[in-house]
């Protein structure tokens, strides 16, 4: 019964805030978008991998799948009603396991509508990328995946700041900084290992599909990096949710 109506509580919630049909919209607009242009510009037979370059439209939508997990939390406690919400559901554990379960749900939704309708879109430019190639496959689905595990980590952040514009910023900086730190490396081995474990360039080898051997982490290790960050954020999250001050 608690869950149930924990569950229905937060997704009331979620529902009454400005923008959030915007927000998840945002999700797959800007993926699909972005996919189906660059698909406009592949042209083969060419080298490059051309399912990972078809899906450089998650590097946008992540940043609306951050926003969305931000400010998810971040809003309670700016209208003062996480203190509300704290006394009618004291388990705050569950809250939060409640507020991830919603968010991941539905950045997943608005994520699979991008990445498979820039794909089919693709496939209409592309004649020679195939949709049922596993490879193809699990780079689409991957990507999905990621946007899901970049919310959770945003979720985490949001938890641990509570301030909306700092939380973004927080989560999107972790992000980019990796990939940043990576191309000022002149060390090739210091390279190779900031990209091995930097969520973002881990987590985006899932959408590699050509010379996997060459790649600093293999695509579903790197997803499992990305996943690494993502659950220690939220425990670390849930450790400051339990012990601070509303």
């Amino acid at each position: 019964m608690m869950l149930r109506a924990t569950f229905r509580a937060e997704w009331t919630k979620l529902w009454t805030l400005p923008g959030t049909i915007w927000q998840l919209l945002s999700i797959a607009v800007l993926t699909g978008l972005v996919d189906v242009g660059v698909a406009a510009t592949v042209h083969c037979p060419c080298e490059q991998d051309v399912p990972k370059t078809v899906l450089t439209g998650v590097l946008l939508g992540q940043a609306a799948a951050a926003i969305v997990a931000v400010v998810f939390v971040s809003n309670e406690y700016s209208t003062g009603l996480v203190q509300l919400t704290l006394t009618a559901m004291p388990r705050r554990w569950l809250v939060l396991v409640a507020k991830a379960a919603i968010v991941t749900g539905l950045v997943l939704a608005a994520a699979a509508a991008g990445v498979a309708g820039s794909m089919i879109a693709a496939r209409l430019m592309i004649p020679s990328l195939s949709l049922d190639d596993g490879a193809v496959l699990r780079a689409a689905g991957g990507s999905v995946l990621y946007l899901g595990l970049v919310a959770l980590l945003a979720l985490g952040a949001a938890t641990m700041i509570r301030d909306t514009a700092v939380a973004i910023g927080a989560a999107l900086g972790l992000l980019y900084l990796f990939p940043m730190l990576a191309a000022l490396a002149t060390d090739p081995h210091w390279q190779r290992r900031l990209e091995q474990i930097g969520p973002m360039p881990a987590g985006l080898a899932i959408q590699a599909t050509q010379q996997l051997k060459s790649l600093p982490i293999g695509p579903w290790p790197g997803l499992g990096v990305l996943a690494a960050w993502a659950f220690g954020s939220l425990m670390l999250g849930l450790l400051l949710f339990e012990w601070r001050d509303a």
